[in-house]
């Protein structure tokens, strides 16, 4: 433990161990208390009342306790009798290693008042380790030349324990040979040798096997073994002998370089040194050791040049094996050459034309080659030849030269690149054979105009677009190469003139991107056609077309406009309603239309005010201005009602108009304008088609009609019963139809506007805004809608 790390209680067990130190309070007698290794924790070791000369009841009260010097608690001393009592293991090994005695100092501390008195624990030691050998194999080599008496110093076995435990003798297995000797090492410990007492004989017994046991003194005695090899080694009385006296071979003269060319062996009756042989040639010539070498140890010889039949046609070689003791035998090789096809034909190009155009005319030389074989007779006549898949023909001229020619036009957008390769085989046996690849491109000529990849495009972009906006894009490719697939991208001159393509789209011509040059209206242009062209930039230049169409989406930018009642008029237009109109009386009819187209053009009706909430309703899907109950005299004669028409694009856009309704007893009150009326909000005038134009006068127009006949009628009953004969008035109550205009919420072309008049009742109902082309289905069908409507306002 290093210092600092300790506990308080250890530090202030070190200031005490230094007061204790100062001898004043120290006892000068040393109490000695012995343990064997391995007890038991809680194994009684002492009492130190004895010694002290104390009470029991003063251990306690002086606060009695044991402090070793390494501060490990070994012993606890019980307080209540005075016994030291073992606390843990103690391992005699561990805590003293070969040291003997081995001896634990420690003090017994008294507190109050301070008093010292010193004691030591002694470890005895117990026979609890076996003696081991560091290596269980012991090997001795000795010559069977050694003298007998001749002594061999063996490993001593190793012991844990010490005195009488540790190792006290060894034994040898008995033999003829050797026994052992003890030796004392003077420091208590023994060690055994080995002595000869007969001479050795390899021949007879190159080998023994012994075995050396160490004993110990412990009771009952451990022991270890070691298995201990002797090798007898071998004098130098045999020479090397060859399997053969003269080895033939025969080797073909196209062996490659490091190839065997023969294996020769030797052997030696002796062992060891004296038997390992080297193998080595034997007075050779030059030619032989700049051809042939011969491995020491394996006796392999190989080829370090290359054979030539015509040259040298066999060898002598004479090789000796040495062994260690500088003993040699002696043999030769006999080398044979063998003559063999071994050169194969050479393919020497001359010449070569690459690339070649794709239009090039038959027979038209690609390359010019020479053939050539160093070999003679059989082994020198060759076979030249291609593959047979090949636009390309093989054509001999003088001697061994070639010539290679196109047989067939070529097209490089099939194949752009040829590898050729020419094959030249001689007759010799073995056959030889030599390959050669040339490899021929085959350059462009523009013989492929652009292709586009789609016959026609559809393209959709929404209106009101930013100027040089990409909308879409066109692509042609061009299986040429190099500048012929270049493209080049135009607008073609429109076939109807009437469309400004130029000031409409705009294309790149490097990538075929299409782009709107201004802001797009759908309502005045819903679509558009055009050509675009794609041009390569071969000479001559090769061009295709494609036909683009843009198709313009609407965007919701026009606001619903009201038709009717116009509120631009000088004078606001005032609905007359008879105050005897039973719920789901039609009043008006508010008619707009919307510049746009889908659902940015279907109009939703609302009322957003009106002077007594409650009375009327607007019918959302048609505009119609219905009361949604029945009318008293309570009720206020004149009403301002407030409609909101809305389309269905997002953002919604909307436009208001502003109904005037008087309510009359009957039609005998003259329709005249309050003074206070208020003029209709006067909306900003937008731009009106023809239709827009002539619908407008056709309402205004019946609408007179329908005030002058409501005044004849109202003569025609001032006359009486003669006034029958001059109006005809039918009787009933007139069914309140439902006239729907279209689904968009536009006017219908063909619209007509019908008053008619009840008579004997005393009110007058009015009834306009009838379709000409309704008929008797189209009434019942009126019917039914306008019972649902009414009781969409809570009637029954």
């Amino acid at each position: 433990m290093e210092p600092g790390e300790g506990s308080p209680q250890q530090i202030r067990q070190a200031l005490l161990f230094f007061v204790f130190l100062g001898g004043s309070l120290v006892c000068s007698e040393t109490w000695r208390y012995s343990v064997a290794e391995e007890m038991e924790i809680g194994s009684f070791i002492g009492n130190v009342v004895k010694d002290i000369g104390l009470g029991v009841e003063d251990l306690a009260a002086r606060g009695a306790r044991v402090i070793f010097d390494d501060y490990k608690p070994y012993l606890q001393l019980d307080r209540q009798t005075g016994n030291l009592i073992l606390n843990e293991k103690l391992d005699r090994e561990a805590l003293c290693d070969l040291t003997e005695p081995c001896i634990l100092n420690f003090q017994i501390l008294l507190e109050n008042p301070l008093q010292f008195f010193r004691a030591e624990l002694r470890v005895k030691d117990i026979n609890d380790h076996t003696p081991t050998f560091l290596d269980k194999h012991i090997l001795l080599k000795i010559s069977e030349s050694t003298t007998p008496g001749t002594s061999f110093q063996m490993d001593s076995a190793q012991d844990l324990d010490v005195g009488k435990n540790a190792v006290q003798n060894y034994t040898l297995s008995p033999n003829p040979h050797f026994h052992l000797k003890l030796q004392d090492s003077g420091e208590g410990r023994k060690y055994a040798e080995l002595l000869l007492d007969q001479p050795l004989d390899r021949e007879k017994e190159p080998e023994l096997r012994l075995t050396l046991t160490a004993l110990d003194g412990g009771s009952p005695p451990r022991s270890a073994t070691a298995l201990v090899r002797v090798l007898v080694s071998d004098i130098n009385d045999n020479a090397p002998e060859f399997e053969k006296s003269v080895y033939e071979v025969l080797v073909p003269e196209n062996s490659p370089l490091d190839s065997l060319v023969v294996k020769v062996s030797a052997t030696d009756l002796d062992a060891g040194l004296n038997g390992e042989l080297s193998y080595s040639f034997s007075h050779v010539s030059r030619d032989i050791r700049k051809t042939f070498e011969i491995h020491p140890i394996s006796g392999e010889v190989r080829l370090k040049a290359l054979l030539d039949f015509e040259l040298i046609k066999s060898y002598t070689i004479n090789i000796q094996a040495i062994d260690g003791g500088s003993l040699s035998g002696k043999s030769a090789i006999l080398v044979s050459v063998v003559d063999v096809n071994d050169n194969p034909p050479e393919i020497v190009i001359t010449s070569l034309t690459s690339p070649i155009p794709e239009n090039s005319s038959p027979d038209m030389v690609v390359a010019v080659f020479s053939l050539r074989d160093q070999d003679s007779g059989d082994n020198g006549r060759m076979v030249c030849s291609i593959h047979d898949n090949l636009p390309f023909l093989l054509k001999p001229t003088f001697k061994n030269f070639y010539t290679l020619v196109t047989e067939s036009p070529l097209d490089r957008e099939k194949r752009a690149e040829y590898n050729i390769t020419i094959t030249v085989t001689d007759m010799g046996t073995p056959t030889l054979k030599t390959e050669h690849n040339i490899t021929v491109l085959v350059s462009d000529v523009n013989d492929n105009a652009p292709a586009f990849t789609q016959t026609s495009y559809t393209l959709s972009v929404r209106e009101n677009n930013s100027p040089a906006l990409h909308i879409g894009s066109v692509r042609a490719t061009d299986r040429d190469a190099g500048t012929n697939a270049q493209v080049t991208y135009s607008l073609l001159p429109p076939l109807d003139t009437h469309v400004p393509l130029a000031s409409l789209v705009s294309i790149n011509p490097d990538n075929g991107h299409l782009f709107a040059l201004r802001s797009l209206d759908y309502e005045a242009l819903r679509a558009f056609e055009f050509r675009v062209g794609a041009a390569d930039r071969g000479s001559p230049a090769l061009s295709s077309q494609a036909l683009v169409r843009v198709l313009v989406a609407d965007d919701n930018d026009n606001a619903p406009f009201v038709l009717y009642p116009l509120q631009n008029a000088s004078a606001p237009c005032t609905e007359l309603v008879p105050r005897a109109a039973e719920a789901g009386y039609l009043v008006t009819k508010v008619v707009a239309v919307d510049g746009d187209s889908g659902q940015n053009a279907w109009l939703s009706y609302q009322l957003l005010k009106a002077t007594e909430p409650g009375l009327f309703g607007v019918w959302a899907h048609n505009g119609e201005v219905r009361t949604a109950r029945l009318l008293s005299e309570r009720d206020a004669a004149k009403h301002r009602l407030l409609v909101l028409v809305k389309d269905n694009g997002e953002p919604p856009l909307s436009a208001s108009v502003t109904l005037h309704v008087l309510l009359v007893d009957g039609f005998s009150q003259p329709y005249l304008p309050a003074p206070e009326a208020e003029a209709a909000d006067a909306a900003p005038a937008a731009p009106l088609t023809i239709y827009l134009v002539v619908a407008l006068a056709s309402v205004s127009s019946l609408f007179v009609f329908s005030v002058l006949v409501f005044v004849a009628v109202r003569l025609c009953r001032r006359g009486g019963a003669a006034s029958v004969g001059r109006c005809s008035v039918p009787e009933g109550p007139f069914p309140g139809h439902l006239v729907d205009v279209s689904g968009t919420g536009t006017l219908s072309q063909s619209y007509q506007y019908e008053v008619c008049l009840k008579g004997g009742s005393g009110t007058s109902e009015f009834n306009f805004l009838k379709s000409v082309a309704s008929n008797y289905q189209e009434s019942v069908n009126d019917v039914e809608e306008n019972s649902n409507f009414i009781n969409g306002f809570g009637f029954n």
